[in-house]
């Protein structure tokens, strides 16, 4: 064990990669996002690597402009309960949604999963920033950008709840005395809030890790606040160190406002990776993506981000439209970003929807491993990023790749461990397992009675 501190690392499994056209590659396999053997393989690279985690993201609504492993692909949370059976130490992090889940229920799957995997679950807790999702839950209308983030707090507050239902060693199971459980060691949450009403207990003990891992993205304003009070580990996609750092900052400082330590609060920096033996190979890689995308795709694609834009109104090499406060109820934080990218850069239309279609908003580094190796780690050690969620724009070769060339580099210099040296998720990112609330307060109340 090294004493020196390591970043971490966790991957993203989208289908074929972030890429829209990434599926016509002639390295894919056209039909990832639905292929359970291909989702075996990836696991079996990252958990060989000693990757932290891997992460499977979700949505509640496709339309003709969604990404073509979104049309078609696997429930997140079943998906990792099949690949917890075939993997033995790599964290299993999933996307969930606040605005269309109940907590009872979120609460059990997610307990459901850390179980079956020896405590490796994590959720993504999302607000679901698509306005078609309504649709789908028999809803009228999509809430507010606000009103969901108002929700989600305090459905993660229920969930948090409802997981320390049960303390540790509730259940005796002795077949003797024909004791299952301790009546005392059970407790019912009595939730009555704005938005939820949950009785509890859940019908399912404390999982290993006590709570599974909560991540979160938020970057909005209220975004940020949100994920800075519950969240243990939150991605973020910034296109520089500076803007980083900026982020990395005032996120930590937001957690230690609401009484959290800043180490137990990570920042994960989305980085799409692209390696060749030589800058101008992994240039050459990056154009042959970039080819595979066609322009009218890749404006429905920009549209969706804007609450399904029809981009084609427009003059394609004319500046990118000024379109007002659309997109302001959905994807927030993305579609501002956008747009200051677009007035920075004086990118047409045309630029932009390339951009966004070919590579993810985040962090892209094109080059050798060893060029790809020193940016991850001018990062980490200027205290703009505690890790890296990996985004491939191309799967698998993009994980291979990177797992390959450029992780022996960050091993070499003393940046990423060799070896697992814990066995749940919570032990691979340093964190805690949050004591059981009941048990706290049983054991201060009995202090408080000693100093009576």
């Amino acid at each position: 064990m090294t004493n020196r501190k390591q970043l971490k690392l966790g991957v993203f499994l989208g289908g074929t990669g972030a890429n829209i056209a990434s599926w016509r590659h002639p390295d894919a396999v056209a039909d990832a996002s639905m292929n359970l053997d291909y989702y075996k393989r990836l696991v079996s690279t990252a958990e060989a690597a000693k990757l932290d985690f891997i992460f499977v993201g979700d949505g509640l609504y496709i339309s003709e402009s969604s990404h073509p492993n979104f049309l078609t692909r696997f429930e997140p949370l079943t998906l990792l309960t099949a690949l917890a059976g075939t993997s033995s130490r790599i964290g299993l992090v999933a996307t969930l949604s606040t605005t269309y889940s109940e907590p009872f229920n979120a609460a059990r799957l997610f307990a459901s999963l850390d179980h079956i995997s020896a405590g490796r679950a994590g959720w993504n807790v999302v607000t679901s920033p698509l306005e078609g999702s309504a649709r789908n839950f028999s809803r009228a209308e999509h809430p507010p950008h606000e009103l969901r983030y108002r929700m989600a707090e305090e459905f993660v507050q229920v969930v948090k709840g409802l997981w320390d239902s049960w303390e540790d060693g509730a259940f005796i199971r002795d077949k003797v005395s024909g004791v299952f459980f301790d009546p005392q060691k059970m407790n019912r949450l009595h939730h009555k809030g704005e938005f939820y009403q949950v009785e509890g207990p859940l019908n399912i003990a404390r999982s290993p890790q006590g709570h599974p891992v909560l991540f979160q993205a938020g970057a909005s304003e209220t975004g940020r606040g949100f994920a800075a009070r519950i969240a243990d580990a939150i991605f973020t996609e910034q296109r520089s160190l500076a803007e980083a750092k900026q982020f990395y900052e005032d996120v930590k400082n937001r957690a230690a406002a609401a009484g959290r330590l800043r180490d137990h609060v990570l920042i994960f920096a989305g980085v799409d990776v692209i390696v060749g033996g030589t800058e101008e190979e992994a240039q050459a890689k990056y154009r042959q993506l970039a080819d595979l995308v066609d322009l009218d795709a890749a404006l429905k694609y920009l549209g969706r981000f804007f609450n399904d834009v029809d981009f084609s109104q427009y003059e394609l090499d004319a500046p990118f439209p000024d379109l007002g406060n659309v997109g302001q109820e959905g994807w927030r934080s993305t579609t501002d970003k956008l747009k200051r990218m677009a007035k920075e850069e004086n990118l047409t239309l045309r630029e932009m929807a390339r951009k966004v279609s070919v590579l993810r908003e985040g962090k892209t580094l094109i080059g050798s491993p060893e060029q790809v190796a020193d940016t991850l780690q001018e990062w980490f050690e200027a205290g703009a990023a505690d890790g890296f969620m990996l985004t491939p724009s191309l799967l698998p070769s993009g994980l291979t790749d990177f797992v390959e060339h450029v992780l022996p580099i960050l091993r070499k210099r003393g940046l990423f461990r060799s070896e697992y040296e814990h066995e749940t998720l919570r032990g691979h990112l340093g964190l805690t397992v949050p004591p059981n609330r009941y048990t706290l307060a049983k054991q201060r109340e009995q202090g408080a009675g000693r100093n009576r």
